[in-house]
């Protein structure tokens, strides 16, 4: 892991408590800087008083879905990243573009290996660019579909 990953903060957000604590060991063995909020809400919260590098969202959850976490987070003058987790993407058809999000993951078995490809993979491109310009389409042509690409 690259030296100045303690400097990378990350926002975990998911409603299911073991999978949220799963994912933040994991990502803070690596040296990420990691805090975690159990709702959208809460998250939302979260990133309006902090600096985050890299917003990672469960889909569905009450109240503000991961749809609507990531639509906030791009339309605030922000160069944080995305990513949506979910066990629903090929069923419901979940693209960076439909959701807005850099990118887009399944939860599975693989999902651990996958998160950090992801995470690693967004740390290392340009930052987002801010304001809706930014908002053409979701990922870059150089960062496909995380479930395919990584």
């Amino acid at each position: 892991m690259k030296d100045d990953a303690a400097a990378q903060r990350i926002l975990l957000v998911d409603d299911n408590p073991h999978g949220l604590q799963a994912r933040k060991a994991l990502l803070m063995e690596q040296g990420f800087d990691v805090e975690i909020a159990t709702s959208g809400e809460e998250g939302w919260e979260s990133f309006s008083r902090q600096r985050f590098d890299i917003v990672v969202t469960d889909f569905r959850m009450q109240g503000i879905t991961g749809v609507d976490l990531i639509a906030r987070v791009h339309a605030a003058d922000t160069p944080a990243r995305t990513i949506l987790l979910s066990g629903f993407i090929d069923c419901l058809g979940l693209t960076e573009k439909s959701t807005g999000a850099d990118l887009v993951l399944q939860k599975s078995n693989r999902e651990g290996q996958d998160l950090l490809r992801a995470v690693r993979k967004l740390m290392s491109h340009a930052p987002r660019r801010r304001g809706p310009k930014a908002q053409s389409g979701g990922a870059s042509a150089a960062v496909a579909t995380g479930r395919h690409a990584l």
